[in-house]
């Protein structure tokens, strides 16, 4: 057992009790002097404008300003009015249309003093989306009638610019006019857009469908909270963006929908007004400890001296759960796939004679460059990064090989021996292995090819023939798991160093068909056989069974990623089943650290 003065290069408190893990809250601060909902909102955490809104029974025209201490009253709008969005700061904003009561194009400018008339939207549109550094600089988008159409503001004229993807009114945004965000909205969705100055784009749906929520308005299209909305009911529901996936956080202390949100990012926010029901006057803030503070992050280590253990923060497998990843545009049948991580995911070919190829990017799937031989039951470079690929073996094909450069596919030194079924592959598109399968003439197959970046070459053969084993990691340090025939090898598990393949302890579920996933030999996840959504993870040592397939008993034998974030993909059924993927996502713990 190593000492714990022996281990090097990592810091080690002692603490007598496990650090806590600080993730923010909420708390209630110094509440508004009007109650209102459908207002306009900017700014930032300590400095916070709120202006006009709905109150009982009608419209008012009242502005506050937030100072990161209390509401004071500031000079009021010239047209009282509901439904409408704000762009800028306290001391620079903009607000376009809205319900006054009747539906308006007016536009007004504050700057930080008094608010006065500036040119008219475009069009009159109630709960338009807003966002922008100041009142010379802002984007207008959405809005009821629910529209897509995109206006940038340079302080005087609206210029049209593309539309978003989705059209939709009431929802939230934060960013600048080059770098800005559209999240969730009405009719009642989910999705997220990014602007770039230029272009929509979508990127990952937040976890709960909404509208009438907030943002942190100030926040960047790469760091926000959103928070709120009507789902329906109203939720106090929050949401954290990290610029890949959005993760729910605490609850605010009010649920509430139709509510003001500023703010800077997602450590840093200011939530106000809405509807309970009946509207209020409720403030919370959102915030992170001081940086000086003390916080637990991912790779800390400590000796907990109460209960003599060493600890730390990071990865827990033991948490992961299993996602949609969405639908692929084709059916790939008994397709070959591979990707180094999550969001570099393809699906090559499959059957019936499907040349077409699919990339994932985190967020939707894309058509690439067709293979030039169309064929299933192929395998490919499990860890290769997009945009590159090996492709080798299949029906039709037996020994051919592809390589993928990101635009094209070139054929390449076939494969020594024919197959079909091999056990998906290993490594990368200049360094994979071919492992088993089933050979012309009928055999199952132990022999083991190494791809060099030039040509195939034989190497130690696996312990037991098999085709279709979950098979991944790289050409140095690989892991074949299951495969066929169902019965006798199912359960069957060889690590690959190298040099030569050895057998180690068997999984449970004595299943065929499995999707593998892992970036070496030692750290590797099966997911789901023929008849069951049971996963289980490999720690270089033992199985241990972890979350279930979202997709009971779907056969899924594609795989792609890391074990804390992997992707797998359905090989076959009826329509829409086999065109389903889903996503492997792990949570920090804090976890009891062993040593040998």
């Amino acid at each position: 057992m190593t000492k714990l003065k022996d281990i090097k290069g990592t810091g080690i408190q002692f603490k007598d009790a496990d650090p806590v893990v600080y993730i923010g809250s909420w708390s209630s601060v110094s509440s508004l002097n009007t109650a209102r909902d459908n207002g306009s909102s900017v700014g930032t955490t300590t400095a916070a404008l709120a202006a006009g809104g709905q109150v009982a029974p009608g419209l008012t025209n009242a502005s506050e300003e937030w100072n990161g201490t209390s509401w004071s009253e500031g000079n009021e709008l010239n047209t009282a009015r509901s439904h409408f969005h704000g762009a800028g700061i306290q001391t620079s904003a903009v607000v376009v249309g809205g319900e006054a009561p009747s539906v308006t194009n007016a536009t007004e400018k504050y700057n930080g003093t008094s608010w006065s008339n500036g040119e008219n939207y475009p069009a009159s549109k109630a709960s338009v989306g807003a966002l922008g550094a100041d009142n010379e600089a802002a984007l207008f988008f959405g809005g009821s009638p629910t529209v897509a159409e995109t206006y940038e503001y340079d302080g005087t004229n609206f210029t049209e610019t593309n539309d978003m993807s989705t059209g939709r009114n009431d929802m939230a945004a934060c960013g600048t006019q080059t770098a800005g965000m559209a999240i969730g909205g009405s009719p009642r969705t989910a999705v997220v857009e990014k602007y770039n100055g230029s272009t929509w784009t979508e990127v990952a749906d937040l976890n709960t469908a909404r509208n009438g929520l907030g943002a942190a308005h100030q926040g960047a299209n790469t760091n926000t909270l959103a928070f709120g909305g009507n789902t329906p009911p109203q939720t106090a529901k929050t949401e954290s963006w990290d610029n890949t996936s959005w993760t729910e956080v605490g609850d605010m202390g009010t649920a509430r929908y139709d509510l003001g949100g500023s703010g800077t990012g997602n450590t840093s926010a200011l939530a106000f007004f809405g509807g309970t029901p009946p509207v209020t006057t409720a403030t919370e803030e959102w915030s992170f400890p001081p940086s000086t503070s003390s916080t637990l992050q991912e790779g800390d280590m400590w000796f907990n001296s109460s209960s003599s253990t060493l600890k730390g923060y990071g990865v827990s497998i033991a948490t992961g759960t299993f996602s949609s990843g969405g639908q692929t545009g084709s059916v790939h049948l008994d397709a070959a796939a591979g990707g180094a991580t999550q969001s570099s995911f393809i699906i090559i070919s499959g059957y019936p004679d499907l040349p077409t190829v699919e990339q994932y990017d985190g967020t939707s799937w894309t058509e690439v460059g067709d293979v030039n031989t169309a064929r299933s039951l192929g395998g490919a470079s499990a860890q290769a990064p997009a945009p590159t690929m090996l492709f080798f073996g299949g029906q039709e094909g037996y020994t051919n090989t592809e390589q993928y450069n990101g635009s094209s596919w070139t054929e390449v030194s076939e494969l020594n021996t024919n197959r079909v079924y091999a056990g998906g592959g290993a490594g990368v598109s200049t360094a994979a292995l071919c492992v088993g399968g089933y050979g012309s003439p009928a055999a199952y197959l132990t022999t083991n090819e190494e791809y060099n970046g030039s040509t195939w070459t034989e190497k130690s053969d696996l312990n037991n023939a098999r085709y279709g084993g979950a098979t991944g990691g790289s050409s140095t340090s690989a892991r074949c798991v299951a495969g066929a025939p169902p019965g006798s090898i199912g359960d069957k598990n060889e690590g690959w160093n190298g040099t030569s393949w050895s057998e180690q302890t068997e999984n449970s579920d004595n299943s065929a068909g499995r999707a593998g996933f892992g970036d070496n030999k030692d750290s590797f996840m099966v997911a789901s056989g023929n008849s069951t959504a049971q996963s289980e993870f490999w720690n270089g040592s033992s199985w241990t069974e972890v979350g279930a397939t979202a997709g009971s008993g779907q056969r899924f034998n594609m795989g792609g990623g890391t074990t804390s974030a992997g992707i797998i993909g359905k090989c076959s059924g009826p329509n829409p089943q086999a065109q389903s993927t889903e996503e492997f996502n792990c949570d920090n713990a804090v976890l009891t650290v062993t040593t040998s």
